[in-house]
């Protein structure tokens, strides 16, 4: 239990969210930020679907990191984050088609992402998989807060309401 919140794992979980945010600190991610801030709903849903898709794409990745050879392993991040950001499309076709509708090709653009690829590249290939799911967690939750903050002004100043 003690490694679970052991000072590493602080620092981990609280980096992201503050002095090393992806957007606003390593200005990471900035075309998908304003891609989709121009309203509330997309902007939350796009938060919600990375922070799932990066969390569990690292832990699979510090899975397998023993065993991907050094050439391949950046096509075998991409396979894996691919196959995530497919069932993730397809649950939002499912369950919000709306908001699908609206985000369409950038749920797809999730498998480039740079801030994506560089924590599966930096962190989740040299760290346990425990870490791996709290700094994927955190780096999108850090990506997420700043993009509603940004949705929600945008959405008041262009339409004067929200939602």
């Amino acid at each position: 239990m003690s490694k679970i919140f052991s000072e590493k794992t602080k620092e981990v979980f609280l980096g992201p969210l503050s002095k090393n945010n992806p957007i606003a600190v390593q200005v990471l991610g900035i075309c998908s930020a304003l891609a989709v801030t121009a309203k509330l709903e997309p902007a939350i849903v796009m938060g919600l679907s990375v922070t799932i898709i990066l969390g569990f794409s690292n832990v699979i990745i510090s899975l397998l990191r023993n065993t991907i050879p050094n050439r391949i392993r950046i096509i075998v991040q991409l396979v894996v984050v691919a196959a995530l950001v497919t069932v993730v499309s397809e649950i939002l076709k499912a369950f919000a088609y709306d908001v699908s509708v609206q985000l369409s090709v950038y749920i797809g653009l999730i498998i480039t992402n740079c801030i994506l690829m560089g924590r599966l590249e930096a962190f989740a290939m040299g760290n346990r998989p425990w870490e791996s799911f709290v700094d994927g967690i955190c780096n999108w939750l850090g990506y997420a807060l700043i993009i509603f903050v940004k949705a929600f002004f945008r959405e008041l100043m262009g339409s004067g309401s929200q939602f």
